[in-house]
């Protein structure tokens, strides 16, 4: 009887003991084995999260200085655009005065001419007794300066006697034969022509040989 009993005794505590050993083995506090698949993945979202954030400012910063760089373009290109345009405007502005000024020296200067002609006229009228005095000597000197202004305006007589025949700078008013001239030679000169500067103002007026 007292082997029987020892004999259940010793089953009981072999199975008491597999028992426990078998909770041991279920329990999760005790081995850990179901807390690392679960803490690595919310770590993993949590570093793509970070990561995320950090790219998302980058963009937004890279966005602000975009848009300062397009607005400092935008403004560079507006300031260039007005420079040009009033370099065009002051090149425009200073083209029409100085058209203005040529076509109002031309007209004042037209105008003297017949002046100039009267002066020669008297001048050559003047009898050789009286070429000496003091109105010979007065419209003499009236005439020179008369000549000086308009040269200083950029005003030149054109030649015309003894030289060639010229349609841009001489108008030919009579023909005759002259054996002591060339061919086309300006014998005579009935009244003098002008340039301004380089357009002839007025023809000379011309006799033209052979």
């Amino acid at each position: 009887m007292e082997e029987k009993k020892e004999l259940e005794k010793e089953e009981l505590e072999k199975e008491t003991a597999a028992q426990e050993e078998v909770l041991e083995e279920a329990d999760p506090k005790e081995t850990g084995a179901e807390e690392s698949p679960e803490t690595e993945p919310e770590k993993e979202e949590e570093d793509a999260s970070e990561d995320a954030g950090e790219k998302k400012g980058f963009f937004k910063k890279r966005e602000k200085k975009d848009k300062k760089d397009e607005q400092i373009a935008e403004l560079t290109d507006k300031v260039k655009r007005q420079l040009a345009e009033f370099e065009n405007f002051r090149n425009r502005t200073e083209k029409e005065k100085a058209h203005m000024y040529a076509v109002g020296a031309r007209e004042v200067i037209e105008k003297m001419l017949p002046v100039v002609d009267n002066f020669e006229r008297g001048i050559k009228s003047i009898p050789e007794e009286e070429k000496g005095g003091p109105v010979a000597s007065g419209m003499e000197m009236i005439y020179k300066q008369l000549m000086m202004v308009l040269t200083d305006l950029g005003v030149t007589p054109i030649e015309a006697v003894g030289q060639e025949f010229d349609p841009n700078f001489h108008n030919a008013v009579m023909h005759v034969e002259n054996e002591e001239l060339g061919e086309n030679i300006i014998a005579e000169e009935f009244q003098k022509g002008y340039k301004y500067k380089d357009a002839v103002l007025r023809y000379s007026m011309v006799t033209v040989a052979n």
